[in-house]
């Protein structure tokens, strides 16, 4: 086979306008329509860059100078960036991340979705984007002046040291700092994965809203100097030892065990307490927090009357928040632990009208015995299994709240939505982690139905509609069926169904395109289905 002939060659230097951010935050431009992807450039600018990787579809050129700079080019805050990977925006000003950022969502609604229509408000942001991290987990690794704390350089295990980091809260930083010098002190070496030696492997340390803070050290084995550790941490309210022996990068091993302290932490959230353990999940960053909770609790607008199922509830923060205004809350959940978690903290709360059950959204939603009103999702980065969104359709919920850390599978999951009867009233990107390209967005969908949404394309046709055909279209009698039997039906069938009932029906929806078609006939399951919608609109 002959390699084709590429426009550049690794190694090459050449000067390049670039004209768009790809989705980690590198600048995209284009040499002879080749794609050439330059970490570290803007859009608009022109830069030299040299050719460090070649692929048949696109290159990865090293920025060399910006020959004319981006008028949202500003100075990075950290001396680290971009070396350690964290963030990837530090470089452009901060009104232009956010616009970038709805720009994201935009283009993957249009791409990945084929929801070019969809209206994206602008994304929102923070008064002021640094020390907004709550919780930070640092490797470590030896250096030369004993061992250091930082994180992974992109797309590498070699530790980049920080003496700080502008996006953590310092409280953060300081657990960390502290731990590298009781380890230079105590000589307490770093793990070493390559050659599989050492003790300390990583610090996990957070701080709450409520002022309360929490360390896990975590090390390969027994900790020693576990007194001095503890006594140098002693404003720390709650300190844990893990031990994590295996070949994994996983941060954290089976075993917790209190060095001092209290077993658990206090967040609050809306006005909710929330129990927090080393192994909880909650965002890192609370101030966007109560405002992406906010927004999601503002457009499902929960009724007193309503029954509202939380799917991938985790420890339950958006279910609590819903309790006080709905009827009942469901929370669903695989992770068993977290389940615990959200009946603690229902209970601490004086929640009584949230369940909690574990298990797959896909197992436990269609198995419920109460009729359900809205959904909020909340499913991790992967998105929604296609099973969920399938149990999803087949609910009786009349309105959801999408909320996704990822626009990608966000788009995916809401293609389908849409096309199984759902329609999206409202897309609105919050920025939980300023300096980088990651977003979260909320997203409101509605069930359409003949009472709402209506939606009508008139031709010539539909000029001469019968007085039966008057009373419901299509569309609408394709969502009474889905609604009430969970399938779905296409225009053809239902104006097979018509004509058996006497309907007279235009020939466009009957006739084949070609003489010898075979048409497929209409189901006898399909066909009862349809012929209770017709009834319903009193149609027959």
């Amino acid at each position: 086979m002959i390699s084709p002939i590429l426009p550049v060659k690794k190694n090459d230097e050449l000067t390049l306008d670039i004209l768009s951010l790809g989705s980690e935050g590198q600048g995209v431009g284009r040499a002879d329509g080749y794609a050439v992807f330059v970490p570290g450039a803007l859009a608009g600018e022109r830069v030299r860059v040299h050719i460090i990787k070649t692929t048949a579809r696109y290159a990865v050129g090293k920025l060399l100078a910006v020959e004319v700079p981006s008028p949202d080019r500003v100075a990075p805050a950290c001396p680290a960036f971009p070396a350690c990977g964290g963030c990837t925006l530090q470089h452009l000003a901060y009104e232009a991340q956010l616009a970038f950022k709805t720009q994201a969502v935009k283009d993957a609604l249009w791409r990945l979705g084929g929801l070019a229509e969809t209206e994206v408000c602008p994304t929102l942001g923070m008064r002021e984007p640094w020390r907004y991290r709550n919780k930070g987990s640092f490797p470590f690794a030896g250096t030369s002046r004993g061992p250091a704390f930082g994180f992974f350089a992109a797309h590498s295990h070699r530790l980049v040291p920080l003496a700080d980091c502008p996006i953590q809260d310092g409280r953060v930083v300081s657990i960390a700092r502290r731990v590298a010098e009781w380890a230079a002190e105590y000589r307490v070496p770093a793990y070493d994965e390559t050659a599989k030696t050492g003790v300390l492997r990583h610090v996990m340390a957070r701080v709450t809203t409520t002022g309360e803070t929490m360390a896990v050290v975590v090390t390969t084995g027994s900790l020693p100097h576990a007194a001095e550790l503890a006594a140098r941490l002693s404003d720390v309210d709650s300190l844990y030892h893990n031990i994590n022996d295996r070949d994994t990068n996983v941060i954290f091993g089976q075993r917790f065990l209190r060095l001092a302290g209290t077993e658990a932490i206090a967040e609050e959230i809306g006005g909710l307490q929330f129990s927090v353990g080393p192994q909880s999940f909650l965002q890192v960053n609370a101030q966007q927090t109560a405002l992406l909770y906010g927004e999601a609790v503002r457009l499902l607008a929960p009724q007193p009357d309503e029954t509202i199922v939380d799917a991938y509830c985790g420890v339950g923060t958006i279910s609590l928040l819903l309790s006080g205004l709905a009827k009942a809350v469901i929370g669903i959940e695989a992770v068993a632990a977290a389940v615990e978690d959200a009946r603690r903290n229902a209970a601490r709360n004086g929640c009584e009208n949230a369940r909690f059950y574990a298990g797959a959204v896909e197992t436990v939603l269609p198995a419920l015995d109460c009729p359900i009103d809205a959904l909020v999702l909340d499913p991790p980065r992967k998105g929604c299994d296609p099973r969920a969104l399938e149990a999803i359709l087949r609910s009786a919920a009349k309105r959801l709240v999408y909320v996704s850390c990822n626009p990608a599978t966000l788009a995916r999951d809401l293609k389908v939505l849409t096309a199984g009867g759902f329609r999206i009233e409202t897309v609105q990107p919050v920025d939980m982690f300023p300096q980088t390209c990651h977003v979260e967005t909320v997203v409101l969908l509605s069930k359409l139905k003949s009472t709402q949404h209506i939606e009508v394309e008139l031709d010539m046709d539909e000029l001469d509609l019968t007085a039966a055909e008057k009373k419901a279209t299509y569309q609408e009698i394709k969502d009474y069926v889905l609604e009430h039997s969970g399938l779905k039906v296409s225009s053809l069938y239902i104006a097979q169904v018509k004509q058996k009932c006497g309907i007279i029906e235009r020939e466009n929806y009957n006739k084949p395109k070609s003489e010898d078609a075979r048409q497929p006939q209409c189901p006898q399951e399909k066909e009862k289905a349809i012929m209770e919608a017709l009834k319903h609109f009193g149609m027959i």
